[in-house]
């Protein structure tokens, strides 16, 4: 179980590494999005270049800040139900979550969007709008998003099982979103 809980270790600093990437993110699209709203207000100059940079930026804050949320148990849950669990109920619940519903989710999301990216690659895809934007960065975000989101998720089943079997404890706070 050690070498486990060593690899589960090394997806969470992956997926805070990639986090601190999304981060930066959010600073550099308010930056390009303030820029382009004052060249366009003020020097009447603006560009679909700049629009399509920000959507890219909003899909790699979202892509990749997901494991992290997911590494900080910040997901969305069926609150009714998991903050009348302990913490053993809540593990075995994560587990089943993580293993019917995550797991599936993000294999088929890596599978079918990597020939998206492929053919974008292969073909060079830019944006249809005048000044646009090539298309392959973006589309390689979806799978190495969830590519990332799968490997937090198994590292999120390697801690549940071994806090059941009792080899860590695990914070399983959970706050419900404020309504």
């Amino acid at each position: 179980m050690k070498s486990f809980l060593a690899l589960a270790r090394q997806i969470d600093a992956l997926s805070r590494a990639a986090a601190v990437v999304a981060a930066w993110l959010v600073l550099i699209c308010a930056l390009v999005s303030a820029g382009n709203a004052m060249s366009r207000y003020t020097l009447d100059l603006s560009s679909n270049a700049w629009l399509e940079l920000q959507w890219y930026m909003f899909g790699g804050t979202v892509l990749l800040g997901a494991p992290h949320l997911l590494n900080k148990n910040g997901h969305i849950r069926v609150d009714l139900l998991y903050t009348r669990l302990n913490d053993r109920q809540r593990a075995w619940l994560d587990l089943g979550g993580l293993f019917v519903f995550l797991l599936p989710f993000c294999y088929f999301m890596v599978i079918y969007s990597w020939p998206w990216f492929v053919e974008a690659w292969n073909i060079n895809e830019t944006s249809a709008n005048a000044g646009g934007l090539i298309r392959w960065p973006v589309k390689l975000l979806l799978p190495a998003g969830f590519a990332l989101l799968t490997l937090q998720g198994i590292s999120e089943i390697i801690k549940r099982v071994a806090a059941l079997r009792g080899d860590i404890s695990l914070d399983s706070h959970y706050e419900r979103p404020l309504q």
